[in-house]
């Protein structure tokens, strides 16, 4: 008999699959987002309309696909191909591995940036390298005490507030409902947005967030896992609108410093200060959740011991990469923007597999694979990241 869903249940597994959102609301989110409402207002809405949907779509078949056959994601490629394409599980992760290191560096530079906002003028002493050490040192200690679910209430805390913070600085930008409501759902592609139109969908629909919803959710009932990702996605693409129509408000050149400048100017200090509390935040949270993700992904594909020594080496290299494009003070923006847009990417043939996988008959039960509509909306994935990702490589070719 299916378990009942409690109240208590239910609020659990919102806040436990919290971490989905943490880790596709990090300083790529902040960047992009808030990069598109200051180029192009509200004409990129709709991507996050789209890319919420998606998202919901396909963690909750990731995370079926390991509810239904008691193997994750990875696990059920690996069987299904065996050791005949064991190279293909290499090569995927190692592009999943990579996109962390690239989301990594993005996370950890971002954190900073925040920090550095939030003190700058008042601790001197506290310089961006010094701040990129204690950060690092903090997500080692939390990484390795190795709690997948105290990890990912914590980080669903610090998104619930983050998202506060950004919602209450978008409720001072001025649009009409229907302004709002058109552009939502209303697909527009203004000259030279392409990239930030990838890099949006590839922020919010993470590849590797698959592999590592698939890795978490191996003791929930379906229910429990429908609600909490639905919710949890849910508040994450409403966080990431606020933060596209906060963007809005901020004219000029693009940077963090301008931003919190611009906010405080035209809404207060506190406009900017709840600005950098929500940059540090997105880095933070993110900064934990791209390790465990590479981890958690060597696990699935390569068959790795969440003890051993190759499971620890994992996260640990995606760590020290963040870790020295923050010591070396590479500057975060355009670094955070082409990570984005790899990712985008790479989504597309990691959406692929997850469909072979929520369709295969001899490992998955026919009351647990897709219907109809759900194979329809994951093609349908497919096809717009795919032609927007193969849009911008063309593009990048014709410039050159």
């Amino acid at each position: 008999m299916p378990k009942a869903l409690s109240l208590r249940s239910g609020l659990g597994s919102v806040l436990f699959w919290s971490v989905i959102s943490a880790a596709f609301i990090g300083p790529g989110t902040v960047t992009t987002c808030s990069m598109a409402g200051s180029r192009f207002g509200l004409d990129l809405l709709w991507t996050l309309t789209f890319s919420t949907i998606g998202t919901v779509i396909l963690q909750e078949a990731a995370a079926r696909v390991t509810i239904a056959s008691g193997l994750s994601l990875g696990e059920l490629l690996t069987q299904t191909y065996g050791l005949r394409v064991r190279w293909l599980m290499v090569v995927l992760f190692g592009a999943v591995a990579l996109g962390c290191a690239a989301y990594q560096a993005g996370n950890i530079l971002g954190a900073v940036s925040g920090l550095s906002l939030l003190t700058a003028g008042h601790m001197a002493i506290l310089t961006p390298q010094l701040l990129t050490i204690l950060l690092g040192l903090i997500c080692i200690g939390l990484l390795w005490q190795g709690s997948t679910r105290l990890i990912a209430n914590f980080l669903g805390l610090i998104v619930f507030v983050m998202g506060i913070a950004f919602a209450y600085v978008a409720a001072n930008a001025s649009f009409t409902p229907a302004e709002f409501a058109t552009a939502l759902v209303i697909p527009s592609l203004p000259a030279d947005s392409a990239v930030l139109a990838i890099g949006l969908i590839g922020t919010t629909i993470v590849p590797y967030n698959l592999f590592l919803g698939s890795g978490i959710g191996q003791t929930q009932s379906l229910s429990e896992m429908r609600l909490g990702i639905g919710i949890a996605v849910l508040i994450g693409g409403l966080i990431s609108m606020a933060i596209l129509v906060s963007g809005t408000l901020v004219t000029g050149d693009f940077s963090f410093q301008n931003v919190a400048q611009t906010l405080t100017t035209r809404l207060g200090s506190w406009a900017g200060a709840l600005f950098a509390f929500g940059l540090f935040a997105a880095g933070f949270t993110s900064a934990l959740t791209a390790p465990l993700a590479a981890a958690i992904t060597a696990k699935s594909l390569l068959g790795w011991s969440e003890n051993s020594v190759a499971y620890k080496a994992v996260w640990l290299t995606v760590m020290a990469v963040g870790l020295t494009f923050g010591l070396l003070g590479i500057k975060p923006i355009p670094v955070i923007v082409l990570a984005q847009a790899a990712n985008g990417l790479l989504l597309p043939v990691v959406t692929v597999f997850l469909f072979i996988a929520v369709n295969n008959k001899a490992i998955i039960p026919k009351a647990y694979r897709n219907q109809l509509w759900q194979n329809v909306l994951m093609l349908l994935i497919v096809g717009v990241t795919a032609f927007l990702g193969l849009r911008n490589v063309w593009l990048a070719l014709l410039t050159n």
